[in-house]
C-alpha cells in the first residue's frame, strides 16, 4: 500500500493524510483518530503500532502471536464510527462506538464496540472495548437505501452492509 491509496479506515482520505502519519509515531490528536489509526494497524499487519497504542496497563496481555495471526487471516472491508464521547484535543478520556468489518475464512463478520481511550502525557491510549450488547440501541443516522454506504465503500448502502 502506497501512501496514495485510500486509508483503511474508511475515512475516504489518502493513507497520508489520515492514518499514516499515525502509524508512523505522530500522536494522534483525538481519540477517534486513534481508534482509526488501529483499524488501519489490524488491515495493514502494522503489530507495532497496535502495542504502542495500548494502554501500558493493558499491554503484558497482548498476544502478539494471535493478534499478528488474526490480522493476516482476515480481509478488512470497513469502519463505521457510529459515536463519539468526549476525546478530543482538549479532554483526556473518550470514547468511541464503531463497527469494524472483516471476512474471515470467507465470511463476512462484524466486530461492534464502544472502545475506552485515555491521554497520558499528550497521547491517546486504547484502555478497552466494551461489547454492544444484542438489542443495545445503535447510535447511528438511519441511512436509507440508496444512500451512499457510511462504512465508507463507495457503494450504496443497499448493495454493501444493507444486504
Amino acid at each position: 500500500m502506497t501512501s496514495n491509496d485510500t486509508c483503511p479506515c474508511s475515512s475516504g482520505k489518502p493513507l497520508d493524510a489520515c492514518c499514516g502519519p499515525i502509524l508512523a509515531g505522530a500522536p494522534a490528536p483525538t481519540a477517534e483518530a486513534l481508534m482509526r489509526s488501529r483499524y488501519s494497524a489490524y488491515a495493514r499487519g502494522d503489530l507495532a503500532h497496535l502495542r504502542r497504542t495500548l494502554h501500558p496497563s493493558k499491554r503484558r496481555r497482548f498476544d502478539e502471536k494471535a493478534a499478528a495471526r488474526w490480522s493476516a487471516e482476515c480481509e478488512w472491508t470497513g469502519l463505521a464510527v457510529l459515536d463519539v464521547l468526549e476525546g478530543g484535543e482538549a479532554d483526556e478520556r473518550g470514547e468511541v462506538e464503531f463497527t469494524a468489518r472483516f471476512s474471515h475464512q470467507g465470511e463476512p463478520q462484524e466486530l461492534s464496540e464502544r472502545g475506552v481511550f485515555a491521554r497520558e502525557g499528550g497521547e491517546w491510549f486504547y484502555v478497552q472495548g466494551m461489547p454492544r450488547k444484542v438489542g443495545q440501541e445503535q447510535r447511528a443516522p438511519k441511512v436509507g437505501r440508496n444512500e451512499p454506504c457510511p462504512c465508507g465503500s463507495g457503494r450504496k448502502f443497499k448493495k454493501c452492509c444493507g444486504r
